[in-house]
């Protein structure tokens, strides 16, 4: 995150596409799924070594586990006694934190049995994703020490050959504990609190092998496409082969290359291992991946097999996709991201896995769908760098990874001055190089992979970088390389183009027009990562997460220690939060209240912070190339950084960056106080009128503008459509609406602000890493004063595709008066009240006057029903709460 703190395609979908990744089995059917000779232990059972007296005895088949704990294929210790219910709830309350965190100081033991058909066939255990180190086990033989298979990061080979023989044969792990400030592995720096046993455990799969002498390793495709022409790409395969026999070998591989076959004989003395690359294969007119948005996302394929003497020693499938990345430096110094040659603004969000690891590819899939129905289309990891299946989920759904290594721990302890993390040991270089090695080699095919992060906070020095850069290289890594998410250099890469200034807790909307505070986080350069910090969830969350007595304090008491916020000083409560939503909107008289405001207050602040940053995107001097919010999610029950919660819930924070994201958008600009448009489709869009009408908030109109026969190109250009400028006889708060139409009178883009006569003071001189204060606050306290609206609600549910169901809810202001009904959210709710989720809705938190109105509609899976029908929850600023059947 920053260095100076001490911390730890389209507005309204087609159905079928907004439910392409909330549907059972879609995260099966994107992943490549395993490969021919290899499957993954499925479970474990697991034991703390305090109550094991002799480690080789673990190994033995037959030894007696009783009284030890199952648990799945890939599980932190945790997670695993969790799920065998020996803790309560860890997203509630403080159940956490009442875990004696002393169960996990000493290592624990994870054991399995795997069956062996063929002991004439070579047998190995792929291993990677140990937190943060294990002594490995087989039949009574330890075949690894923990000072080999160390780190998250590494993969590991194992040829247990030796070891095993036909029928059950006996693995064991001796995990040892986590510590990111000694080990170069994860942590969850000031993201969360940590769980109790830092994640140790096994965190992906351990994968068994079969193959005959020569085994098949690495099989990946160099493309090299024709920019921008993108008439013609050319594809390189290459293998490793290996001999593991003691005796030569002659081993023909063969197979084929997006359907172009391809064959080369190759001889190979006993333990020999030589890099196949077999002769260009060009392809006219290729099927080019986009990201989702810009086209399709055609992924090829790679089938190879290894064999001797016309029997299959080994085989290989993986898949890959035909794309181009560049990411130079421009004119202003800032990152630009370029896509099969067409220039990329970066809209994304920080990824956040499962607090405890638990990885749930559906889950995953409904995530990134979210992040499709945000407008999004990128999300980066800082470290916590998921499995296999994630990364194919991105690439069949069109989503932009960035990976990276994170900071503020053992990554960065090297050269990160007096932060957290040990400075690194002779130990260290050839864990991070292995680390480098196997992350490279598994993500290089991965069209969705844009960049690597090889430093976060800070750059690595000259001898860190090189063994990245090396072993980079030596993977083929086709994509850019990044020196670090801030504005840091390294030696041989040079600057990062990117900025992490902050900031990080509250600020108010127009701060981030700024360009005047090169040291601040207004929409210019590449944004790495940045928010306004608090992002309260709905009260059906809140309500999951939080005892009675929390809730209370919640609102009452600002100021007081979060638990649900951060384990961080600097982010352990809400006070510059609770300061500004009093300040700005009025004392919260309730829980309620609170809530609501809160709603408010992140809706307004993440639209003007993505909108500031399209805006900016094509501007000539300092233009915005990349904004990451500070966070996509959370990884647990949190009360910051999270456009949508722990249960997929969705609150202000979401519809506020759905809202700004619109392909085709009318906003409100807070520096210039007129009204633009953005265009971010690939295409011009021409024949627009755009209107803004400003309301005082008895309803009385003062303000109406038209702007006939306008244009904006694609690509992300904006165009001025209305200045707005001073206005006279305005309340101190008052609301501006501004609706775009096309040519046929078509309503594309519909914007409500809530602004006021009095702006909001920033204190640039006392702004510190984490934010600027404000000095003085904006009035919207009048919207307390808006009367009460009526809305009527017509809702009807069908069956949609693939098991899911379509709502669409109709909404109507019946006022009889010029009030608006502000700010009404739609909820889909079953038979107990409880939110359907995940649902993807068209739009969401909308304003109507007097007769007007909208129509919604909401995707979700029938399951997530339960049974019951669905019914549609109503619930406006000012218009009460219904519930009527959908």
């Amino acid at each position: 995150m920053t260095p100076r703190r001490p911390r730890m395609p389209g507005r309204l979908f087609a159905v079928a596409a907004l439910t392409a990744a909330l549907i059972p089995g879609v995260a099966g059917a994107a992943s490549a799924g395993p490969e021919p000779g290899q499957a993954a232990i499925p479970g474990y059972l697991i034991q703390s070594s305090a109550k094991v007296p002799d480690d080789a005895s673990v190994s033995k088949p037959g030894f007696d586990a009783k009284g030890w704990y199952p648990v799945g294929s890939q599980s932190t210790v945790y997670a695993g006694l969790l799920a065998n219910g020996r803790y309560s709830d860890p997203f509630y309350s403080t159940n956490m934190k009442n875990v004696p965190a002393g169960d996990f100081k000493v290592p624990w033991w994870y054991r399995a049995d795997i069956k062996v058909a063929d002991p004439a066939q070579r047998t190995y255990l792929d291993v990677s994703g140990v937190l943060s180190k294990a002594d490995v086990w087989v039949n009574g033989t330890r075949v690894a020490t923990k000072d080999e298979v160390n780190g998250p990061y590494t993969r590991h080979d194992l040829d247990v050959t030796k070891q095993v023989h036909a029928g059950v044969n006996s693995v064991a792990f001796k995990v040892y504990p986590n510590d990111p400030n000694n080990d170069l592995s994860m942590g969850w720096i000031d993201w969360a609190q940590t769980p109790p046993d830092q994640n140790m455990g096994l965190a992906r799969e351990v994968v068994v092998r079969h193959s005959g002498p020569v085994a098949l390793r690495g099989a990946h495709v160099v493309t090299k496409l024709n920019v921008p022409a993108l008439d013609h790409a050319d594809l390189t395969a290459k293998a490793d082969v290996r001999n593991d026999s003691d005796a030569p070998v002659r081993t023909t591989v063969s197979g084929t290359v997006a359907g172009k076959p391809v064959s080369q004989d190759v001889s190979l003395a006993a333990h020999e291992k030589k890099t196949v690359t077999f002769p260009v294969i060009g392809i006219d007119q290729p099927p080019v991946w986009w990201p989702a948005g810009m086209g399709g996302q055609p992924m090829q394929q790679l089938d190879l097999t290894a064999s001797v003497g016309g029997t299959t020693s080994d085989a290989s499938h993986s898949s890959f996709g035909i794309r181009d990345v560049k990411a130079p430096l421009n004119s202003s110094g800032g990152r630009q991201y370029v896509v099969n040659g067409k220039p990329l603004m970066i809209k994304g969000g920080g990824w956040s896995p499962d607090l405890l690891l638990r990885w749930d590819a559906g889950r995953a899939a409904d995530k990134l769908a979210y992040v499709k129905n945000l407008g999004l289309n990128t999300v980066r990891l800082e470290g916590h760098i998921e499995p296999d299946a994630f990364f194919d989920l991105a690439d069949r759904m069109g989503v932009l990874t960035m990976p990276g290594w994170e900071c503020c721990d053992k990554w960065e302890g090297q050269v990160n001055g007096d932060e957290k993390g040990e400075p690194w040991t002779e130990a260290d270089y050839p864990i991070a190089r292995a680390s480098m090695t196997a992350e490279a080699q598994r993500l290089r095919d991965h069209p969705s992979v844009l960049s690597f992060h090889i430093g976060s906070d800070f750059a690595p020095d000259a001898r860190i970088e090189k063994g990245y850069l090396d072993a980079l290289s030596a993977a083929d890594w086709p994509a850019a390389v990044i020196s670090a998410a801030s504005a840091k250099a390294s030696p041989k890469l040079g600057p990062s183009g990117m900025k992490m200034n902050g900031p990080y807790d509250y600020v108010p909307p127009n701060y981030w027009y700024d360009k005047a505070h090169k040291d601040a986080g207004g929409a210019w350069n590449f944004n790495s990562e940045t928010s306004a910090g608090p992002d309260i969830p709905t009260m059906d969350t809140l309500k999951r997460m939080m005892t009675p007595a929390e809730l209370d304090t919640l609102w009452k008491n600002p100021a007081a220690p979060q638990y649900h916020r951060s384990e961080s000083e600097t982010f352990a409560n809400l006070k510059i939060f609770g300061d500004a939503l009093a300040g700005r909107y009025g004392k919260p008289a309730s829980l309620d209240d609170f809530v609501r405001k809160a709603q408010l207050a992140q809706y307004e602040n993440v639209r003007a912070e993505f909108e500031s940053h399209s805006r900016n995107f094509t501007d000539a001097k300092d233009p915005s190339t990349g904004l990451i919010y500070w966070m996509l999610n959370s990884g647990w029950t949190s009360l910051h950084w999270q456009l949508f919660d722990a249960y997929l819930d969705q609150n202000g924070s979401y519809f506020g960056a759905k809202k700004a994201n619109e392909p085709l958008h009318i906003q409100y600009s807070y520096d210039t106080r007129s009204a633009e448009v953005v265009n971010s489709t690939t295409t011009k869009a021409s024949g627009l009128t755009a209107t803004v009408e400003l309301y005082n908030t008895d309803g009385t109109k003062k303000f109406s503008k038209t702007k006939k026969d306008l244009s904006v190109n694609g690509g992300g250009a904006h165009a001025k459509a209305l200045d707005i400028g001073s206005v006279g006889g305005l309340s101190s708060t008052y609301l501006a609406k501004l609706v775009l139409t096309d040519s046929a009178g078509k309503e594309v883009s519909r914007n409500v602000y809530w602004l006021s006569t009095k702006d909001d003071k920033l204190d640039w001189s006392k702004s510190d890493w984490y934010y600027t204060p404000t000095s003085s606050y904006a009035d919207l306290s009048g919207l307390s004063k808006l009367g009460a609206a009526k809305v009527a609600t017509a809702a009807t549910s069908a069956p949609g595709p693939d098991g899911t169901t379509v709502t669409t809810v109709k909404l109507t202001n019946t006022s009889s008066g010029k009030t608006p009904a502000f700010m009404v959210d739609t909820h889909v709710v079953d038979s107990a009240g409880t939110p359907v989720l995940p649902v993807s809705w068209s739009d969401n938190q909308v304003s109507l006057w007097p007769g007007e109105s909208v129509t919604l509609t909401a995707a979700y899976r029938t399951a997530d029903l339960h049974g019951s029908a669905p019914s549609v929850r109503v619930a406006g600023w000012n218009t009460g709460t219904q519930t009527v059947r959908g």
